[in-house]
């Protein structure tokens, strides 16, 4: 293998060379400390248990390390804990690594510049330095290497510890009966970046895969994926603009966004958002998309009282007991239209697309069903809530019934269940 110039190099001369080196090494580190707080007086230096900066800790080890692997003739090799902590303090402090490297960068060119001073002194040939800076370069590198590995830790560690403080966060403020203060809730919520707002609302999303990434829902917006079903804190969702962030940041994504709530009611949204996932999963409401709360109003307030309404309506739609399921269907239609239309049989068959005969002859038949009854305003109510129930899970059927699933095969399988 054909050797190097710096191999070349007689031994008494390196000795030489490391002796001088190793001697102003400590000097030379002091040197470089000064230099780097003169152009770089904003950089924290941390310092050990004796009170020595360990910058200048780190500048002396490196500039030993690197003598003493050129001159015992193995590949220099950096010296790994100490750049690390210095990458991972810049980490944890959230400030990039520019900095950090451009301090390497201007340290090595000061050493270098040094090293070629004695090397001239001790008369090592102009191939051999020339050799020496290429290795100040490589070593350069493997500062950096070792520096970004520690950034990396601390980067991971800080976003862990956020996610975790953001989670307790997400707790208190979804806790149904809170005992913390609106000031301890704000202490907490600075330790993540995040200013309590006076508004909020609450949503509940269901995966699409288990391995489905976050959605990037923005600053501001609070999310915690570590639920099965994950929940988002929306502040002041009704800031321009929100809803459209939340849109697309959610595609492809189904779930449920609660009402818009005083910061101390979280609990409220968070269970109406609940409330309306239960409907999907049912498929009571529709998948694929992130529903709000407040545009589903009737289907909130009616499909969850199934029992409720089954109940009412075996008691106020009695008098339909009697007909054939076709003919029952039918009047309930018309009585649904009846009550709905403020108006008689034009206004009704209209609503229904029939001929207004048919009409009349299907309010008849409801009269003489209900009788005065039917003119009762509670009655006419509670028709009214039943009726619309119904009509809403006749719907869902129906769109769940379209939606059938296609086997790999092409051939179709049964579709979702009705509500």
């Amino acid at each position: 293998m054909t050797r190097t110039a710096w191999q070349e190099v007689p031994r008494s001369q390196l000795d030489r060379f490391a002796t001088i080196a190793l001697s102003e090494a400590p000097e030379l580190a002091q040197t470089i400390l000064h230099a780097i707080r003169r152009d770089y007086p904003y950089l924290h230096l941390v310092e050990d248990e004796s009170g020595e900066p360990l910058a200048l800790v780190g500048i002396r080890r490196a500039i030993e390390g690197f003598v003493d692997n050129l001159t015992s003739g193995a590949h220099p090799r950096v010296p790994p804990e100490m750049f690390q902590e210095f990458g991972r303090g810049e980490g944890l402090e959230g400030r990039s690594l520019d900095s950090l490297q451009a301090i390497y960068r201007f340290g090595v060119r000061l050493t270098w510049r040094r090293l070629a001073e004695i090397g001239q002194q001790v008369d090592i040939p102009a191939p051999a330095m020339y050799e020496l800076a290429e290795s100040g370069f490589e070593y350069l590198d493997g500062l950096v290497e070792q520096s970004v590995r520690g950034y990396a830790e601390a980067a991971a560690r800080r976003a862990s510890e956020r996610l975790r403080l953001q989670r307790q966060l997400i707790e208190m403020l979804l806790m149904e009966h809170r005992v913390e203060s609106t000031r301890t809730l704000a202490e907490r919520a600075a330790r993540i970046g995040w200013e309590l707002p006076e508004t909020i609302a609450v949503g509940v999303l269901i995966r699409p895969a288990r391995e489905a990434v976050a959605p990037a829902v923005g600053q501001g917006i609070l999310l915690e994926m570590e639920s099965e079903q994950p929940r988002i804190v929306i502040p002041d969702p009704d800031t321009a603009g929100r809803a459209e962030i939340l849109r697309r940041a959610t595609a492809g994504w189904s779930g449920a966004i609660g009402p818009a709530v005083p910061l101390a009611a979280a609990a409220t949204s968070l269970r109406w958002a609940e409330t309306a996932v239960q409907l999907i999963k049912k498929d009571l409401l529709p998948q694929g998309e992130v529903l709000h709360c407040t545009e589903r109003v009737e289907e909130l307030v009616l499909l969850p009282a199934q029992e409720l309404i089954d109940a009412s309506a075996r008691r106020c739609l009695a008098p339909l007991d009697g007909l054939s399921p076709t003919q029952a269907r039918r009047l309930a239609e018309t009585l649904l239209a009846w009550i709905e239309t403020p108006g008689g049989a034009p206004e009704v068959a209209a609503r229904l697309g029939v001929h207004p005969q048919t009409a009349r002859y299907r309010l008849r038949q409801i009269r003489e069903l209900w009788g005065d009854a039917i003119d009762e305003p509670d009655q006419r109510f509670e028709m009214l809530l039943v009726l619309r129930a119904q009509r809403l899970r006749a719907a869902a059927f129906r769109v769940g019934s379209r939606s059938c699933r296609r086997t790999a095969g092409g051939s179709v399988t049964t579709g979702p269940r009705p509500g």
